[in-house]
């Protein structure tokens, strides 16, 4: 498999949060079926901590978390868009959940050729892509 790594920049909406992420896209995105990624429509990319750079912002992100209080759920407190999440998992250990729709540069064939995992994460079955995918 051929490296794609590419330095994608991205932002929220109204521009108070930016960001730099080193990211193959072709190495695959997530959609999950928990609650908080269904309601919220979010598409990350998981990047290692190394490979994203905060470069303004960090005063205007707001953190929310719930259940078990280990990932922070970020968003702009003046626009509300979620450009990242940082967490920690068994799988990926630390990382950077980037929302691939906040990627400024990343072309629209980029995102449409960006291999998606489903994950069941609204049964806490993170091995088991959930059985309807359609709306997610």
């Amino acid at each position: 498999m051929t490296s794609s790594m590419k330095t994608y920049h991205g932002s929220c909406h109204c521009g108070a949060v930016r960001f730099e992420a080193d990211i193959d896209l072709a190495r695959g995105t997530l959609r999950c079926n928990c609650s908080i990624c269904l309601k919220a429509r979010f598409w990350p990319a998981i990047v290692q901590p190394d490979a994203f750079r905060l470069l303004a912002g960090a005063a205007e992100l707001t953190e929310y978390r719930f259940l078990t209080k280990r990932d922070q759920h970020l968003f702009c407190r003046h626009c509300g868009v979620r450009p990242f999440v940082i967490g920690r998992s068994p799988r990926w250990g630390e990382f950077y959940g980037v929302n691939v729709t906040c990627l400024d540069d990343a072309t629209a064939e980029e995102l449409a050729n960006a291999p998606i995992t489903y994950l069941d994460g609204k049964n806490d079955d993170w091995e088991t892509p959930p059985v309807e995918i359609g709306h997610l």
